[in-house]
C-alpha cells in the first residue's frame, strides 16, 4: 500500500463536503419544517453537482478529487494510478463520507426530531429505489457510474489521440465545472430509479453514521438494499474503465483509423 497523507486528507475533506452539501439538500427538502421543505428534484440534482464542484475545487488540486471509490478503482483499471494507492483512496472517502453524514446530523438535529417518517429520514443518509427491483436497481447503478468514470476517463484525455494520455486526476482532470454538469446531467436522466448514488462511499458511509448515530426517530438502515450502491458503481466503474481501454484508446489513436 502507497501511502501520502497529503492524498488522505485531500480526499477527507474533499469528500466531507461533497456529503456535507449533498445530503444536506436532501435532508432540506425532505425534512419537516426546512424553508426548503419539498423544492423538488431539481433542487437536489443541482445541488448534488454543486456539490461535487465543491469537493473537485478542495481536493482537485492535491489528490485528483477521486472523491468516490468507483472513480478510484476506474482508474486504477485504466492504469491512471496504481493499485497501491487504492486502499488510501479508499479509505480516505469512506472516512470523509461518514464525517460529512454526521455534520448533516448536527445541522438539522431539530428537522430530524419534527420529522415523523422513518423513511424520509433515511433517504438523507442513503439511497433507496423507487421500484425495489434489486437486479433493475442494480443495472441502474451500473449504468450510471458507467457513464460517470467514462466521461471522466474521457476528460483525461484532453482531446489527445495519441491513446496513451489516460486521466490521472480523477474528476479534477478537466475542471470542477464539466464534472458538475456531468453528475447533473446523470442526476436528471438517470437517477430517478435508485436515487443514482453513483458512490459507494456516499452510500455507505452515511449508512453507517445512520445506523450509529442516535438520530432522534429513526428507523432500520435497509441493509438488504445497501449492496445495490456499494457493488453496482463498482461494476460500473471496472466496466467503464475496460471499454476505454479496449475501444476508446483504439479509436483516439490514428493507427486505428489507417493512419
Amino acid at each position: 500500500m502507497e501511502f501520502s497523507t497529503n492524498i488522505v486528507i485531500a480526499e477527507i475533506v474533499g469528500t466531507m463536503l461533497l456529503i456535507l452539501l449533498g445530503d444536506g439538500v436532501v435532508a432540506g427538502v425532505l425534512l419537516a419544517k426546512s424553508k426548503s421543505n419539498n423544492a423538488g428534484w431539481i433542487v437536489i440534482t443541482a445541488a448534488w453537482a454543486f456539490a461535487v464542484f465543491v469537493g473537485v475545487v478542495v481536493a482537485g488540486p492535491i489528490s485528483g478529487a477521486h472523491l468516490n471509490p468507483a472513480v478510484t478503482v476506474g482508474l486504477a483499471v485504466s492504469g491512471g494510478i496504481t493499485w497501491g494507492m487504492v486502499p488510501e483512496y479508499i479509505i480516505a472517502e469512506m472516512i470523509g463520507a461518514m464525517l460529512g453524514a454526521t455534520l448533516v446530523t448536527i445541522h438539522y438535529w431539530d428537522h430530524f426530531k419534527a420529522t415523523e417518517d422513518q423513511g424520509l429520514k433515511l433517504a438523507v443518509y442513503s439511497t433507496g429505489p423507487a421500484i425495489r427491483n434489486y437486479t433493475l436497481n442494480f443495472v441502474s447503478e451500473v449504468i450510471g457510474t458507467f457513464v460517470l468514470v467514462f466521461v471522466v476517463l474521457c476528460f483525461g484525455t484532453n482531446g489527445s489521440t495519441d491513446g496513451v494520455n489516460i486521466a490521472k486526476s480523477g474528476l479534477a482532470a478537466l475542471g470542477a465545472l464539466p464534472v458538475a454538469l456531468l453528475v447533473f446531467s446523470i442526476g436528471m436522466s438517470l437517477g430517478g430509479t435508485s436515487g443514482y448514488a453513483i458512490n459507494p462511499a456516499r452510500d455507505l458511509g452515511p449508512r453507517i453514521i445512520h445506523q450509529l448515530l442516535p438520530v432522534p426517530g429513526k428507523g432500520p438502515s435497509d441493509w438488504a438494499y445497501s449492496w445495490v450502491p456499494v457493488v453496482g458503481p463498482l461494476v460500473g466503474g471496472v466496466v467503464a474503465a475496460l471499454f476505454y481501454n479496449a475501444v476508446w484508446v483504439g479509436i483516439m489513436t490514428p493507427s486505428a483509423w489507417g493512419m
